[in-house]
């Protein structure tokens, strides 16, 4: 029997009587060798660098002389060169950084060994597989409905019914619904910026409106979603019974969901 299903659950105020605790098998096999202590810095050193290496890297990929005015400031150059920078590499930089530092400090620790490292490297990256694969199929639906014109499509066909001020409140319900059922905010926004953005200039609307819409969306059902990544983990840090943590913040999730979509309701008729 695995020591996650041994675990005792005791009644009272963090769990249910029969709560089952979303633990990783991962977290409980791996134990603590005997002769080391534990040292928050070991956390807080490599958090904190990648925290740092965020603003950093978008610096460096950002910083282009060509785009900064000939009068710009020093302050000016900063803020264009973070507005320009590469996301997806300043996090990939940052990460990277990161393990480094924590690796350096692992090993003169004698916490883990260079091949046990290497080991537990390969199981995280393996376990984000899944994720890659969904946020992968979901940039190729929203590639392929740019290229087919689906959101010019809908947006010619709904115009005959759809008025013009549904259309933010039509956009932030279906993007909740895409993400609850996908699990991703991500993905939610590769396919429906793609439709959004040509409805949004085929009805004349405010295009930060029905963008805003989408994100709203997406971040809302995501958040509501059971299989959501972000869902599991906070299951899994806590340590909860997953469907019980669901349930605990679907009242406060709907009803801030309930109040956003009065006011793009309100906000597409008054914009």
């Amino acid at each position: 029997m695995k020591k996650a299903e041994q675990r005792t659950i005791e009644t009272g105020l963090l769990h249910a009587a029969d709560a089952q605790p979303l633990i990783s098998d991962d977290i409980i096999s791996e134990e603590p060798a005997p002769d080391v202590k534990g040292n928050a810095w070991n956390m807080i050193v490599p958090i904190t660098i990648m925290v740092l290496m965020m603003p950093v890297s978008l610096l460096y990929t950002g910083w282009d002389p060509a785009r900064f005015a000939p009068e710009a400031n020093l302050g000016s150059k900063i803020i264009t060169a973070l507005g320009n920078g590469s996301g997806s590499t300043s996090v990939l930089w940052a990460v990277l950084t990161s393990l480094f530092v924590a690796a350096i400090m692992y090993r003169t620790q004698k916490i883990f060994t260079v091949d046990e490292m290497v080991a537990l490297a390969f199981k995280g990256i393996g376990s984000l597989m899944p994720l890659a694969v969904l946020m992968m199929l979901a940039f190729a639906i929203g590639k392929m409905s740019k290229d087919l014109g689906t959101g010019l499509y809908l947006a010619d066909l709904s115009k005959q019914w759809l008025h013009a001020g549904l259309v933010p409140f039509v956009l932030f319900l279906t993007a909740s619904f895409i993400a609850f059922s996908t699990g991703t905010s991500w993905g939610t926004f590769a396919i429906m910026l793609a439709i959004a953005v040509p409805m949004a200039q085929q009805f004349e609307h405010t295009l930060p409106l029905a963008v805003a819409a989408v994100l709203s969306g997406g971040v809302f059902g995501d958040h509501c979603s059971p299989i959501s990544d972000t869902t599991i983990i906070s299951s899994m840090a806590s340590a909860c019974d997953h469907i019980d943590h669901v349930k605990t913040q679907l009242p406060y999730a709907l009803t801030a969901g309930a109040f956003s979509a009065l006011l793009f309701l309100l906000a597409g008729f008054t914009a």
